[in-house]
């Protein structure tokens, strides 16, 4: 079972279907325990179907939390897959700063001059309803003079007082005009046959009172009322007349034929207001007793009639009261204008009107408010009319500032397109180009058609690329170099000797090491007959292939003269080669002698005939008469041989000439030492010797110790001293030089 669920859990993650972290783990889980909460609940429907409606909720909430989880998981896979370009980063990017910006401001602007012109709207209603207040304010103050002038002169005001006012103001009609003389009513003037009188404003008197204290101050009260649930525009003005005040109140109701004449050049006005209906066509609304009838009446009280007249204001009109605090339209007049072209949209607006209520003089709960629909070309009559012909002027400017806002915006976006394509573009071809690099695929080259810093980009990318193509090619070619570097190494370490069949009084050992993979340091030992031994020892000039070619060169010379062409002392003879292990044997008869000197002769002509005039060698050529016990030798500017005794004294083999095959016709001369049992010879290259470090070189007097204190060693565990100190000494670094050791001991 636990084999098959890692099983399963392996191919849903082969097909990317299983979940990771927490919120896909508790996503599947929600999503799981619901199905099982609900298979749960519809089983116990069956047997306990209370049981049953309690696992409702739990199913919901964990539907909702599934749901609300596989959202997020929704979303970060939307996101990865939509952002995952860099195109699509770049144009969200461009989206988040340049377009939605400029979107907002188009959204700004646009609220603002809707605002604006709702604003203005609202404007020119309240204006002009408070031009109707100065107008009455006018009136009233005409009224207030007349009737304070026939009081103090003793005469009581009759109608035809007014009736000169009444001629000079058309809108007198639908005006109602109170007087008090004190608090005794003095005069009541109206459009109907029987007007009723106003109550009078008691909050006048109050000494604290805001409007009392503003008349007192010689400033009129003009307001918008409230009173017996109907509204009005009143004002009012208070003259001291003799030991009593004059208190005179001008009224005109704010209803559809005062509204009717602002929204005739305006449009569609609407009056909302709570626990009032004024509109005939309310289904609500009872027609009241007489209410604004054609005519036209006076009234003088001398004195107050109580009851008759408190009762017929009263009962005047009144209709049935809504809820007080919500407001219902209450008329409607005007008409919206037709569209002057596809922008001249509706515009609606409203604004609420502060009403006084007459009784308290507070501000009401419930005041009202006005909606006003209209569009812009009738706000653009009203605003511009009085510019005349340089509102044209005006508007043609502002068409020029959209135009060029929009040009700007439109040279924007081109401009953010072309950088968002040639950004992505230079993307693109390097994400093409690091494909092809992942395939192997060195030789192509991203196109480069500009010459900023991603075309910039792009050269550096080709010249990677290049580099890496020479570099490969390099690399194979080094490698094939390495290969033949082996195989020249391998037939290389062919030509030293590598079985030497020793005489009985001299045992012989050699070591090379080369610097690099082939070496151009030379030692070779040649047993020339039954009791003598050639022993060699070179270095060339240089390093590497080349130095190994002539090493080469000269291992064959030595080889070939030493056997087939004996240079002798006396007279030439024939000579037969047999071939050994490692070795060549040369046949000599006795009483024949080789010249070391006459052999490094030939060796110099040769090398110096047939290698460039840079290109020499050292050489130590040495025969041991296994008989006789002596080494006659010749050096050819090699490093001196050494023979260091058991006493631990020193001999230098120093006898010979200069380097072989740098100059022509060059005599080397020759030397011979006897070894004693028991006495070591020791030659060597600068590799040994020459080796530096922060105390200096090897040198030739440490090598001597060395060799001196392990003198009664093997041969070969001597060898190996030597070049263990040399390694020491050099560390780290890297072998400067080839590394030669010959070593010799006599029994």
């Amino acid at each position: 079972m636990r084999e098959s669920y890692w099983k399963l859990r392996a191919r849903m993650t082969a097909a990317g279907l299983w979940p990771h972290g927490w919120v896909a783990r508790g996503a599947c889980y929600s999503l799981v325990l619901a199905v099982a909460l609900f298979i749960l609940q519809m089983a116990l429907k069956l047997v306990a179907p209370a049981a049953s409606d309690s696992l409702g909720g739990w199913v919901k909430f964990l539907v909702f939390d599934a749901v609300l989880l596989f959202s997020i998981l929704a979303f970060r896979w939307l996101k990865r897959k939509l952002l995952w370009r860099l195109r699509n980063r770049l144009i969200v990017t461009y989206v988040f700063i340049g377009v939605i910006p400029a979107v907002l401001l188009v959204a700004m602007a646009l609220i603002s001059i809707y605002l604006f012109a709702g604003q203005f709207a609202s404007f020119v209603v309240t204006s002009e309803l408070n031009s109707q207040l100065r107008s009455m304010q006018a009136v009233n103050a005409a009224v207030s003079n007349e009737l304070a002038a026939r009081i103090e002169k003793g005469q009581t005001p009759t109608a035809e007082s007014l009736a000169g006012l009444r001629k000079r103001d058309r809108a007198w009609g639908r005006r109602r005009v109170c007087a008090w003389h004190g608090t005794r009513i003095l005069l009541v003037s109206g459009g109907s046959p029987n007007p009723a009188p106003m109550d009078f404003p008691d909050f006048f008197n109050k000494v604290q009172g805001e409007y009392a204290r503003a008349m007192r101050e010689g400033r009129p009260f003009k307001e918008i009322v409230r009173d017996h649930d109907q509204l009005y525009l009143r004002v009012a003005s208070v003259f001291v007349v003799g030991s009593e005040t004059l208190t005179v109140v001008t009224g005109e109701p704010l209803d559809k034929d005062l509204v009717a004449d602002i929204a005739a050049n305006l449009g569609e006005i609407t009056v909302y207001t709570a626990g009032i209906m004024l509109d005939e066509s309310h289904p609500n609304y009872k027609n009241p007793n007489a209410a604004n009838q054609p005519g036209f009446e006076t009234k003088i009280f001398s004195e107050p009639e109580k009851g008759k007249g408190d009762s017929a204001v009263r009962t005047a009109k009144t209709a049935p009261t809504p809820e007080a605090d919500i407001f219902h339209p209450t008329f409607s007049v005007g008409s919206l204008a037709a569209p002057a072209d596809m922008m001249d949209r509706e515009i609606t607006f409203g604004t609420p009107l502060p009403v006084l209520d007459w009784k308290t003089g507070d501000l009401a709960r419930a005041g009202a408010l006005i909606r006003v629909r209209t569009r812009p070309s009738v706000l653009y009559t009203h605003l511009f009319a009085a510019l005349g012909d340089i509102a044209r002027g005006v508007e043609y400017i502002l068409l020029a500032i959209l135009i060029f806002f929009a040009v700007i915006e439109l040279v924007a976006l081109i401009i953010g397109t072309r950088m968002t394509t040639t950004v992505t573009g230079a993307v693109a071809h390097l994400y093409d180009a690091t494909k092809h690099v992942d395939r192997g695929d060195f030789s192509h080259r991203i196109p480069v058609k500009s010459s900023d810093q991603l075309a910039q980009l792009s050269l550096s990318f080709n010249s990677m690329t290049e580099s890496i193509e020479k570099l490969i090619l390099e690399q194979k070619e080094k490698q094939r170099l390495e290969g033949e570097l082996a195989i020249a190494q391998e037939v290389q370490a062919q030509l030293f000797p590598r079985q030497v069949s020793e005489l009985e009084s001299l045992e012989v050992h050699g070591f090379c090491r080369p610097a690099r993979t082939v070496s151009g340091d030379y030692y070779d030992f040649l047993t020339a007959s039954s009791h003598k031994l050639i022993l060699a020892v070179g270095d060339i000039s240089g390093k590497g292939i080349s130095a190994a070619l002539l090493m080469a060169t000269i291992h064959s010379a030595v080889r070939a003269y030493s056997v087939e062409s004996l240079p002798q002392m006396r007279e030439p003879v024939a000579v037969g080669a047999v071939a050994g292990a490692g070795r060549i044997m040369a046949a000599w008869p006795e009483g024949i002698e080789v010249s070391p000197g006459a052999l490094l002769g030939l060796l110099n002509h040769q090398l110096y005939e047939s290698t460039p005039p840079e290109k020499y060698a050292t050489l130590f050529l040495g025969i041991y008469d296994g008989r006789t016990h002596r080494l006659t030798y010749s050096n050819g500017g090699h490093l001196p041989p050494i023979l260091i005794s058991e006493s631990g004294a020193v001999r230098r083999l120093e006898a010979g000439g200069t380097v072989v095959g740098l100059f022509d016709s060059v005599t080397y001369d020759e030397g011979s030492v006897e070894m004693h049992p028991g006495e070591i010879f020791l030659a060597y290259s600068d590799g040994v010797t020459e080796p530096e470090n922060e105390f200096g070189e090897f040198g030739e007097e440490r090598l001597i110790d060395l060799v001196s204190a392990n003198r009664t060693l093997p041969l070969l565990q001597i060898s190996q001293t030597v070049t263990s100190a040399v390694d020491d000494w050099i560390g780290d670094n890297e072998q400067p030089d080839d590394i030669t050791l010959v070593l010799a001991r006599a029994r």
